[in-house]
């Protein structure tokens, strides 16, 4: 069973019965939701945190190859360590490259269950 959580659901949004901000109550959807955001938002794109983000959608411009995928892997290990380290365990960072996509898989450990999980994520050039 999902623990239980409370804090705010991204995409931000407003309970229609309510007119409160909506609650993500499930800690792995909350956790793969922080991954997600740390994965696709570029460095630079938040104004108090200039330095937030993998940034792997910038290299929508690069050549899609295994050192790109390489490179990809460095980056969203380095930034999942200083951003998520209070909440996960990175195991294992791997992407590859598949014609138009960039696949990223996480393997991570959630640190208040000792529970390994899996995110796969695609990025589309």
């Amino acid at each position: 069973m999902a623990e239980r959580l409370t804090a705010l659901r991204y995409p931000f949004a407003v309970d229609a019965g309510g007119g409160r901000l909506t609650e993500e109550g499930d800690l792995d959807a909350y956790i793969r939701g922080l991954i997600r955001q740390v994965l696709l938002t570029a460095p630079g794109e938040r104004i108090n945190r200039p330095d937030f983000g993998a940034g792997v959608r910038r290299m929508v411009f690069a050549a899609n190859d295994a050192t790109v995928a390489s490179l990809a892997e460095t980056y969203v290990l380095d930034a999942l360590t200083r951003w998520l380290s209070t909440l996960i365990g990175v195991d294992e960072v791997k992407a590859r490259s598949e014609q138009e996509k960039l696949l990223i898989t996480v393997r991570y450990r959630v640190l208040r269950r000792g529970e390994t999980r899996v995110l796969n994520e695609e990025v589309t050039f």
